[in-house]
């Protein structure tokens, strides 16, 4: 066990306080850095849940450097006893799910049901790490000259660091240290600052589930934190989730630093309806992908594209405004809730000045959340659904990532137009299309410029052994998250040419 009892570093429950240390070389201790911050619950911004002190400069040199000591005997390690201790690992997490999944809620603001469904989709991603011993297997062609055997070997890369956002605090972590570790790596995790609980939890537990002092580690902190960690000379490899002004900053400060870099940044996901879509089947798939987990997520759907005639885009953007304007702010524990809060009251600040200048340029505000509340939950960090009508590319509403229950409709008369639409923005995440055409299901899958697509799914969130990433300025790095990608970021190949002398038969065969 780890020296300081779990209860003392757990996410905040009805039942138990919450704190987030830092590991450092197997080590719970207090960060001794001069910023200090303090976590509320965005469901009640006057409920503190954890204070939180980032670690010193020195504390994070320390950290890199202890993850550098427990390398060789982690990569030494085979990879079939790494799976075992994987294996523990996700026996901890289902033990744990029900306390892990609140703790979510109570950080993040997510709705409980949204919670446990971002905890089981990185429980996937710990299964597909489980079977790293297949996963890191190399290839092998005897006699590609006479005599002449060719190998590859996949080897770890060494100390590698995880930088999450806050909007999934379990999932995004589970993404970066199973694979990294199963792989043989060491690894060090800075957690979001605005939700530093539940990574810090997870670490413990990967911890306790037989990891050698120093395989894991935490350090707490924002940006100079991340920049320190990305800079040390220890560190080989960086993966990051955030904004894409952050990843590029990653990226470049990293590839400065002759690190690996895989930096996954923002989105403006577009949904095409087409009139062929029957409406009152997709439209929770609609709904769901706009205004789940508040909108604070890179698979959402922000801009909603009806297309065809007139009377047929009307149709679908009536239909949509009902159905948001149904949707019941609350408290992410309340089962009533079907809308939860958003991070903080910076974010919902963020989020009411970006709505702001949406009207301000323009675009047509047709449903406008900034009056909505919880009734019983007045102190919270709560938006309304918000929807703009008549927006063009240009507007900001049209074309930023506002990280918020805030959606854009853009209107198109057809498919090529809608395509035409959606490819001229920066981003490239996801697009996801509603029809029953087959054709128009190919000519969408062959033209848009997107790495993830969807067909009459609202949410393409890919299954843990298929790869995640996005195009464009939403990723900064050659290599995508999850499945086969992931191992290929996080090992090296080494490919051995070998002929042995003496091996050559005897003229007349081998006795």
């Amino acid at each position: 066990m780890s020296p300081i009892a779990s209860a003392d570093r757990s996410p905040a429950t009805p039942s138990r306080p919450a704190s987030a240390l830092n590991l450092i070389g197997g080590n719970w201790v207090e960060g001794r850095g001069v910023t200090s911050r303090d976590i509320y619950d965005p469901a009640d911004a006057a409920e503190m849940l954890a204070p939180v002190r980032e670690a010193a400069p020195e504390q994070v040199d320390e950290a890199c450097a202890a993850a550098a000591r427990a390398f060789p005997g982690w990569r030494a390690t085979p990879a079939p006893d790494r799976a075992h201790v994987l294996f523990k690992f996700r026996e901890l997490l289902e033990r744990n799910f029900s306390d892990v999944a609140h703790g979510i809620v109570r950080e993040n603001g997510k709705l409980l049901s949204e919670a446990r469904g971002s905890l089981r989709r990185g429980l996937d991603v710990v299964d597909f790490a489980c079977g790293i011993p297949s996963q890191m297997m190399g290839q092998t062609l005897s006699d590609v000259s006479r005599d002449v055997d060719c190998l590859t070997f996949r080897e770890p890369m060494g100390v590698v660091v995880g930088i999450p956002p806050f909007n999934f605090p379990a999932l995004i972590p589970l993404w970066m240290m199973s694979v990294a570790v199963a792989c043989g790596n060491t690894f060090i995790l800075k957690p979001a600052e605005k939700a530093p609980l539940t990574g810090t939890r997870l670490v413990e537990m990967f911890a306790d589930a037989g990891l050698p002092p120093g395989v894991v580690g935490v350090v707490q902190g924002s940006k100079d934190v991340s920049e320190r960690l990305v800079a040390d000379p220890h560190v080989q490899a960086v993966s990051f989730v955030g904004t894409s002004a952050a990843a590029e900053s990653v990226y470049r400060t990293a590839a400065a630093h002759g690190k690996r870099v895989q930096a996954h940044g923002g989105a403006k996901n577009h949904l095409l309806v087409l009139p062929d879509a029957d409406l009152e089947r997709i439209l929770p798939d609609l709904i769901g992908s706009c205004f789940g987990s508040a909108g604070q997520r890179c698979l959402a759907g922000s801009v909603l594209v009806a297309v065809g005639d007139r009377a047929r885009q009307d149709a679908v953007v009536d239909a949509f405004l009902r159905a948001a304007g149904e949707l019941k702010l609350g408290d992410g524990l309340d089962d009533a809730a079907t809308l939860g809060p958003v991070v903080n009251p910076e974010q919902e600040k963020r989020i009411r000045a970006a709505i702001e200048r949406g009207v301000a340029e323009g675009a047509r505000l047709r449903l406008d959340g900034r009056s909505r509340t919880a009734s019983h939950r007045p102190r919270g960090c709560f938006l309304g659904p918000t929807i703009f009508d008549d927006v063009t590319p240009e507007m900001f509403v049209g074309r930023e990532e506002i990280f918020g229950p805030v959606v854009s409709v853009m209107r198109a008369p057809d498919l090529d137009a809608a395509i035409t639409l959606t490819n001229r923005s920066r981003y490239g995440n996801t697009a996801c299309l509603f029809t029953q055409s087959g054709a128009a299901a190919r000519t969408f899958r062959e033209r848009i410029q997107a790495g993830m697509l969807g067909v009459n799914v609202g949410v393409p969130a890919p299954m843990g052994f298929f790869p995640f990433g996005g195009w464009k300025d939403s990723i900064y790095g050659y290599h995508n998250t999850q499945g086969a990608d992931a191992v290929a970021f996080y090992t090296r190949k080494k490919v051995i040419t070998e002929r042995w002398f003496g091996a050559e038969g005897p003229k007349e065969g081998w006795a």
